[in-house]
């Protein structure tokens, strides 16, 4: 009987192992870390990521966003009056998952996003933009 019951769960723990699949989709991420601008307030910050979404409901493609840094790591450099290096650290970050690189392409010029960066560049310190996709 115990040989049974340890063949059962050899069994599942293999079966478990075999179930871990994962895709390599063909969307595009769209990664975003930034520092906003010293005096931006919760309310600005507020329509920069409400901006986000008026985006995904208007240009065909986006498939998904997230909105909330959870773990933002890195710092930008500033130089100082007295020549030392003070360093600010990142603060927020923001993802778009396009369906395919011609929705991605579509974005960069659609009106939609013209309108939504007269906002966000009045706010935005400074900003990295990494795009990511599969071969």
């Amino acid at each position: 009987m115990i040989g049974a019951t340890l063949f059962v769960v050899l069994l599942g723990a293999a079966i478990g192992v075999a179930a871990n699949k994962y895709n390599k989709p063909k969307s595009v991420l769209h990664i975003v870390t930034l520092l906003y601008k010293d005096g931006t307030t919760d309310e600005q910050k507020k329509e920069v990521l409400e901006g986000i979404e008026r985006m995904a409901a208007d240009i065909p493609g986006i498939r998904n966003v997230w909105l909330k840094g959870t773990s933002v790591q890195g710092n930008y450099p500033y130089k100082q009056a007295d020549g030392s290096i003070k360093l600010r650290p990142v603060t927020d970050a923001f993802v778009i998952e396009f369906e395919s690189e011609t929705a991605f392409q579509t974005y960069a010029d659609h009106p939609a996003h013209r309108a939504w960066e007269k906002v966000y560049t009045n706010v935005r310190e400074r900003s990295i933009t990494t795009d990511v996709t599969n071969p």
